[in-house]
C-alpha cells in the first residue's frame, strides 16, 4: 500500500485523511452528549417511541423538500456565502423549536434542513461539483444520509462507501429520470424512493436531535445550540464527501478507495475486516 503515497499528491493524501477520520468516525452522538450532559451511551434511550412516527413523517417531508430544492433553485447564485450565516440562521430555527417543543418539529425540520442543504451545495461548489449536473446535486442530498452515529450500526452497512452503495442505484435513477424528463415534481416513484431511503438514515440524527431538545433544561438556547451542533455536523461531513468526490475525478475511483482502505488500516478505525468493492456503480 506504500506506494499509493506516490500516487497521490502529498496535500491531497492529507485532505483524504482528514476525511476518512470524519466520514468514518462522526462526532454527532459527542456533541449532544456534551450539549445534554448526558453519557454518549444515554443519548440514543433519550427519545421516546412514541414520537418515533412524529420524526419519520418529518424526517420525510424535511428530505422531500430539500430534493426539490436541490433540483430547482441549487444552480443559482446563493444568496449567503458564509459557513456562519447559515450557523446563525439554523440556530435561529433551532430557537423556535427548543421554544415550542415537538409540536414546531414538522415546520422546523424542514427549515432547518434546508439551511443545511444551502451549505451543503456550497461546500460542494468549493470542492469543484457542479451543481447543473443532477447526479452532483443528489449528491448533496445524499450527506442526509452520512454520519448517522447510531452507534449499534452494522459497520458493513454503515461505513461510507457502503452507504453510497447502498444508494447508488437509487441516485443513478433518480438523476437519469431528472435528465430526460426534468424536475416534474416530487411525486415520481424514482425520487419517493431515494428520499425514503435517505430519510431513514437522516431520521437516526433527527431523533438524537429531538432527544435532547427534549431534555427540560435545553430551552429555546440550548435549542440553538442543537441546531448550531446539527449544521456543524452536515457541514463536516459535506465538507469530507465533497473532498472524495474531488480526489476521485482527480485520480480515478479505485486509487481513492484504496487510498481510503489504507488509511482506514494504519489509523485502526471503521469497518477493516468486511470491505465493500472498490468500484461503485455511476448514474
Amino acid at each position: 500500500m506504500t506506494i499509493l503515497k506516490l500516487d497521490i499528491a502529498d496535500d491531497d493524501r492529507l485532505a483524504l485523511e482528514q476525511a476518512v477520520a470524519v466520514l468514518e468516525q462522526p462526532n454527532w452522538i459527542t456533541r449532544l452528549a456534551g450539549l445534554a450532559g448526558k453519557p454518549v451511551e444515554m443519548i440514543g434511550n433519550l427519545t421516546p417511541k412514541a414520537v418515533t412516527g412524529l420524526v419519520a413523517r418529518a424526517s420525510q417531508k424535511a428530505l422531500m423538500v430539500a430534493l426539490r430544492l436541490a433540483m430547482t433553485t441549487m444552480t443559482a447564485k446563493p444568496l449567503w456565502r458564509s459557513e456562519l450565516l447559515h450557523k446563525v440562521a439554523a440556530a435561529s430555527s433551532g430557537a423556535l423549536g427548543g421554544a415550542f417543543g415537538l409540536a414546531t418539529l414538522p415546520v422546523e425540520l424542514p427549515v432547518s434542513t434546508a439551511l443545511i442543504l444551502r451549505s451543503i451545495a456550497e461546500i460542494a461548489r468549493q470542492e469543484g461539483e457542479d451543481l447543473s449536473d443532477p447526479e452532483a446535486a443528489l449528491s448533496c442530498i445524499q450527506v442526509f444520509a452520512l454520519g448517522s452515529g447510531k452507534e449499534d450500526a452494522n459497520p458493513a452497512e454503515s461505513s461510507y462507501f457502503a452507504v453510497r452503495a447502498a444508494l447508488a442505484q437509487s441516485v443513478a435513477e433518480a438523476a437519469r429520470f431528472i435528465t430526460e424528463h426534468g424536475f416534474v415534481g416530487q411525486g415520481a416513484p424514482v425520487l419517493i424512493r431515494l428520499a425514503s431511503e435517505i430519510a431513514t438514515r437522516f431520521g437516526i440524527a433527527v431523533s438524537q436531535k429531538v432527544a435532547v431538545q427534549a431534555v427540560p433544561v435545553i430551552g429555546a438556547l440550548g435549542g440553538a445550540a442543537v441546531n448550531t451542533a446539527f449544521m456543524d455536523h452536515y457541514q463536516d461531513l459535506a465538507r469530507a464527501h465533497f473532498t472524495v468526490r474531488r480526489l476521485e475525478r482527480t485520480y480515478g475511483r479505485e486509487v481513492v478507495r484504496e487510498a481510503f482502505d489504507d488509511i482506514q488500516d494504519r489509523a485502526g478505525i471503521g469497518p477493516a475486516s468486511d470491505k465493500e468493492p472498490a468500484s461503485l456503480p455511476r448514474p
